[in-house]
C-alpha cells in the first residue's frame, strides 16, 4: 500500500475516524480498501454493493462488533489467501503475532508480514490484529507515522468493545 492514492482512484470514498477509506469495486464485489488522509473528499457510492459496504464500515466505526459481510474479491497468491484467512479467525479485541501465524501455516514470520502488507481489504481482513513479538509491528507497509496511528486506533477501538 505504498503508492499514493487520491479520491479519483476509487469508486467510493467514505469518512473514517482517522481519515477516509477508498473503496474499489471489481464486478459485483469490493476488491480494495485503501486508507486515505484526513480531508480527502467524500465520493458517494453509486451502486448497491458499495453502498452496503459503506454502510457496514460506518457501523463498524460506531461499534467494532458490527457485522462486515459484503461481497469481496481480493486478489492474492494462494499463500497470501491462507494468511488472510488466518487473520479473519482472530477475534475482535485480540491479537496474534506474525510468528504465531507463521507456525500455524508452517511458514516464516517475514512471509506472514509480507502477506499482511499485501492485504487488499484491511479492516475486513483484520491485518491490524497481527503484531510483532516485541511490539506493534508494521501496518499497511509502514513501521511508523500515520499508518501506525491507524493501527493503534483500530486495536483500541476493538479492545474497548471487547472489554
Amino acid at each position: 500500500m505504498k503508492k499514493e492514492m487520491d479520491a479519483a482512484d476509487f469508486d467510493a470514498v467514505i469518512p473514517a475516524p482517522f481519515g477516509a477509506l477508498g473503496l474499489k469495486r471489481t464486478g459485483s464485489a469490493v476488491s480494495r480498501i485503501w486508507f486515505l488522509p484526513p480531508g480527502t473528499p467524500k465520493r458517494a457510492p453509486k451502486d448497491p454493493v458499495l453502498r452496503e459496504a459503506a454502510r457496514q464500515l460506518e457501523a463498524y466505526f460506531a461499534d467494532p462488533r458490527a457485522r462486515l459481510d459484503f461481497p469481496l474479491a481480493p486478489a492474492g497468491t494462494e499463500f497470501q489467501r491462507r494468511v488472510w484467512k488466518a487473520m479473519t479467525r482472530i477475534p475482535i479485541g485480540r491479537t496474534r503475532t506474525y510468528g504465531e501465524i507463521a507456525a500455524e501455516l508452517a511458514s516464516a514470520a517475514q512471509a506472514v508480514g509480507q502477506a499482511c502488507g499485501a492485504n487488499p481489504l484491511p479492516i475486513i481482513v483484520p491485518c491490524h490484529r497481527i503484531v510483532s513479538a516485541s511490539g506493534l509491528g508494521g501496518f499497511a507497509g509502514a513501521t511508523e507515522g500515520t499508518m501506525i496511528d491507524v493501527k493503534r486506533w483500530l486495536l483500541d477501538h476493538e479492545a474497548r468493545a471487547s472489554a
